[in-house]
C-alpha cells in the first residue's frame, strides 16, 4: 500500500490497476470483522428469539393444561350433579309405581269381590227360581196324584181340576210375564237461540213446552245471556230413548221459526 501511494498521478495503466486492486483488498480486510461481529450477533439475537418462544409456547401450553384441568372439574362436578338429580327422579318415579301398584291392586279386588257379589246374586235368584219352578212341578204333581182316582170318581171333576190346574199355570205366567221392564231415560238440556234480542223470550218457552210427545217430560228453565245483549232459553227434559229421538224433538222446536234460530244439545246423560 505503501509503494502505491508514493506517486501521486499513474500514468500507466498497469499501476493504476494494481493501486485499484489494493486498494480494494484493503477495503475487504478491514470489512471482514465487522460482518462476521453482525452474523454472531444476528445468530445470537435468533438463538434469544428461539429460546424466547420456546418459553412462550411452554407457558401457554401449561395455562392450557390448567384451563383444561379446570374445566374437567367443572364438567365433573356437573355431572355429579346430573347424576344426583337423575337418581332422584328415579326414587320418585319407584315410589310413584309402588303407588300405582297398591291402587291397582286395591281395584282389582272390588272388582274380584263385586263380580263374586254378582255372581251370588245370579245363583240366588236361579236358585229362587229354580226352587219355584220345582215347587211348583211338585203342586202340580201333588194334584196330578190327587187327580188320581182311586175309586172311580165322576168324569167331570177330574175335568174341573185339570181346568182349575191350567188356570193356575196361565195365571203364574201371566204374573212372570208382568214384571216391570228397565227403561232407559236421559236427561237432555237444550239451548233454544232466539233470532234476535227482540224477539219475546217467553213465548219461546210457551211454544217449546206446548210440544207432547210419548215418552217425553218437560223440566225446569231459565234464561242465559248469548251475546250483544240477546238471552237463550236453556230448558232440560227427560226423553224415553226407546220413545223418544232428540233430533226429531229438536226439527219440531225449529218448527217455530218466527221465534227460534236453532237448537242445540248442551248437555246429554244417561240416567
Amino acid at each position: 500500500m505503501c509503494s502505491v501511494t508514493a506517486g501521486s498521478v499513474w500514468l500507466q495503466q498497469p499501476r493504476y490497476e494494481a493501486a485499484e486492486a489494493d486498494f480494494q483488498c484493503y477495503l475487504n480486510k478491514s470489512r471482514s470483522p465487522t460482518t462476521q461481529d453482525n452474523t454472531s450477533c444476528s445468530a445470537l439475537v435468533t438463538d434469544i428469539q428461539q429460546i424466547r418462544q420456546q418459553i412462550q409456547t411452554a407457558m401457554n401450553n401449561t395455562l392450557l393444561r390448567e384451563k383444561g384441568e379446570e374445566n374437567a372439574g367443572a364438567q365433573t362436578v356437573g355431572l355429579e350433579q346430573r347424576v344426583s338429580l337423575l337418581e332422584k327422579e328415579n326414587r320418585e318415579l319407584k315410589k310413584a309405581v309402588e303407588e300405582l301398584r297398591k291402587v291397582t291392586s286395591a281395584l282389582n279386588l272390588q272388582l274380584r269381590s263385586g263380580a263374586k257379589a254378582n255372581v251370588e246374586v245370579d245363583k240366588n235368584s236361579n236358585n229362587i227360581v229354580t226352587k219355584m219352578d220345582v215347587e211348583g212341578t211338585e203342586h202340580s204333581e201333588e194334584e196330578e196324584d190327587d187327580d188320581i182316582d182311586l175309586f172311580n170318581s165322576d168324569e167331570e171333576e177330574d175335568e174341573a181340576k185339570v181346568r182349575e190346574r191350567e188356570e193356575r199355570i196361565k195365571a203364574y205366567q201371566l204374573k212372570k210375564s208382568k214384571k216391570p221392564a228397565l227403561i232407559a231415560k236421559s236427561s237432555v238440556t237444550l239451548d233454544v237461540k232466539p233470532w234476535d234480542d227482540e224477539t219475546d223470550m217467553k213465548k219461546v218457552e210457551e211454544c217449546v213446552r206446548t210440544i207432547e210427545m210419548d215418552g217425553l217430560l218437560w223440566g225446569a228453565s231459565k234464561l242465559s245471556p248469548l251475546a250483544y245483549g240477546i238471552m237463550k232459553l236453556t230448558i232440560l227434559c227427560v226423553v224415553e230413548d226407546e220413545k223418544v229421538s232428540v233430533d226429531d224433538l229438536q226439527e219440531k222446536i225449529c218448527e217455530f221459526e218466527d221465534y227460534v234460530q236453532s237448537v242445540d244439545i248442551a248437555a246429554f246423560n244417561k240416567i
